[in-house]
């Protein structure tokens, strides 16, 4: 994607950051070049990260829970984040040299297993990977699978729009709900973000949220009412919100997310919110999906094996109310 040139200085219309690169150089994610005035993708069928994962793991609790997902990611990211659990893929520059996978074969992988659903674009951050994704999600929904997108929503208004024509589910990572901690710890801005999750909330695609909390930097009571009223008013209080155990990574050292913490959090999020859960956090009860009607338990989460002794056709088998967007085969995408 790019804009008009002059003096062969070219705008990249991925990201809001709208980089206007000089010949030959690229803009801040390191991977899209300015090569003779137009916008070239140095990943284009590079792969870092290539996995059948369970869906879940994305995370996506509400989008065919218990089945498989081929997930793949390259290289580079739009933000900068000093905590990055990728970094080794996301921070590092790309060196340029590096076998091509073409879309073909992901999508023949992809149909191997009858247990994997489609193909999630993750590791990285997928939007500025965005001509390999479009040529690989056209094949996956063409073939009848699911795609999935999991971004930190730093994009243009254009290109989210043309990312929804082919994928079927976003984990978004709202990584704060402070500016300040977008412009000290990411390098990029809030609002942007925000405008993703109202757009892609409002185009009927499955949605869900992630929070990394980390101790000092948005952990608290405040900033979460914050978050989660937002989330509930402008997005759906029916969007599933996970929040997530910090670990210490790249340049950051603050002590792992303490267990109380993410309890007080999440207890909190959930009276704004039908669907709350914790994650990198074992054995305590934030994995379980609740009714929101009557709080009976519908499904049960041990790691990633999966019951639903609650749900029946979709719905509480207690009370009756629908559970939030849980598909169970492909006969439900759109």
């Amino acid at each position: 994607m790019e804009k008009g040139k002059e003096r062969n200085i070219v705008e990249c219309t991925i990201c809001p950051y709208a980089c206007k690169i000089g010949e030959g150089a690229t803009g801040i994610c390191g991977v899209r070049k300015n090569v003779s005035g137009k916008i070239e993708l140095l990943t284009w069928g590079v792969i870092s990260g290539y996995a059948f994962d369970p869906v879940e793991k994305k995370p996506l609790y509400h989008f065919f829970p218990g089945r498989k997902i081929l997930s793949i990611g390259s290289w580079g990211c739009n933000m900068r984040c000093d905590y990055c659990q990728n970094y080794h893929i996301s921070q590092n520059i790309f060196s340029g040299a590096a076998q091509k996978v073409k879309p073909e074969e992901i999508l023949r992988d992809s149909l191997r297993d009858n247990q994997n659903i489609g193909v999630a674009f993750t590791y990285n951050e997928p939007v500025i990977w965005y001509e390999y994704v479009r040529d690989v999600a056209h094949l996956v929904k063409e073939a009848g699978q699911a795609t999935v997108m999991v971004t930190n929503g730093y994009v243009s208004e254009k290109a989210l729009f043309e990312y929804l024509e082919y994928i079927d589910a976003f984990n978004v990572d709202l990584k704060a709900f402070n500016n300040d901690f977008y412009k000290r710890l990411t390098g990029a801005t809030l609002e942007p973000v925000k405008k993703a999750l109202r757009i892609i909330a409002g185009s009927g695609r499955h949605l869900e949220i992630t929070t990394l909390i980390i101790p000092g930097r948005n952990d608290s009571v405040r900033e979460m009412v914050d978050e989660a009223s937002w989330i509930a008013d402008e997005v759906g209080r029916d969007v599933p919100l996970h929040l997530s155990r910090y670990f210490p990574m790249y340049k950051r050292n603050d002590p792992a997310t303490p267990e109380e913490t993410l309890l007080r959090l999440y207890e909190t999020a959930r009276k704004y919110l039908s669907y709350v859960y914790i994650g990198n956090l074992a054995g305590v009860s934030g994995q379980d999906t609740y009714c929101p009607g009557c709080n009976n338990i519908v499904t049960r989460r041990s790691g990633y094996r999966i019951s639903h002794p609650g749900l029946k056709l979709n719905r509480c088998s207690v009370c009756g109310k629908e559970i939030y967007r849980y598909f169970t085969s492909s006969s439900c995408l759109n």
